[in-house]
């Protein structure tokens, strides 16, 4: 069974707003581009689906925007050619390497988990939040941001009930920043 990995910056307050904390750098970027290939299939909800699309699908032109540099480049790639599952009761179609999700949710992920392969990574805020509550994460990633955003949407804000966690590695960047890695103890 491969594992459901949730990865995702947050602030020192717990902001997970995708601009809340510090800009991104080579480092930052290498991390997160070894997040993504360290996956088989990427789960998306619908709003984290549509925004990582806008910035990181490749151009029809196939040259990527004068925006990206060396460091984002790998990570665009990596995100860009992974198979991608997107969960969504409104879009009626999606394309970029993705398929729909529909029905219930807890049956279809268990399914992904079922499948061969190194490990599905989750993004966003809403359906980690869903899948949390289920039961389905094994692993999540913080990478804690040294700012205090004072607003914005919080990491897991509404969970029903509490996951334990352990520490199985961190790792700090020269931003001030720090990936901690925990495993979810079974309920």
């Amino acid at each position: 069974m491969r594992p459901l990995r949730y990865a995702i910056n947050v602030t020192l307050d717990g902001c997970c707003h995708h601009e809340a904390g510090i800009p991104p750098d080579e480092e930052s970027m290498r991390f997160w581009t070894d997040e993504m290939e360290r996956a088989d299939t990427l789960l998306f909800g619908r709003v984290t689906y549509t925004m990582m699309e806008a910035a990181w699908r490749r151009p029809e032109s196939g040259v990527w925007p004068d925006w990206m540099g060396a460091a984002e480049t790998p990570f665009a790639e990596a995100i860009d050619r992974a198979p991608k599952h997107v969960v969504s009761s409104t879009l009626s179609s999606v394309d970029w390497n993705a398929e729909l999700v529909r029905g219930d949710l807890e049956q279809a992920v268990r399914r992904l988990k079922g499948e061969p392969g190194a490990g599905v990574f989750v993004g966003g805020v809403t359906l980690p939040l869903a899948l949390a509550d289920l039961g389905l994460i094994d692993e999540y990633v913080f990478v804690v941001q040294p700012v205090l955003a004072g607003h914005g949407p919080t990491l897991m804000a509404g969970l029903r009930e509490r996951v334990e966690l352990e520490l199985v590695d961190r790792h700090g960047f020269r931003s001030g920043a720090v990936a901690l890695r925990y495993r979810a103890r079974p309920r």
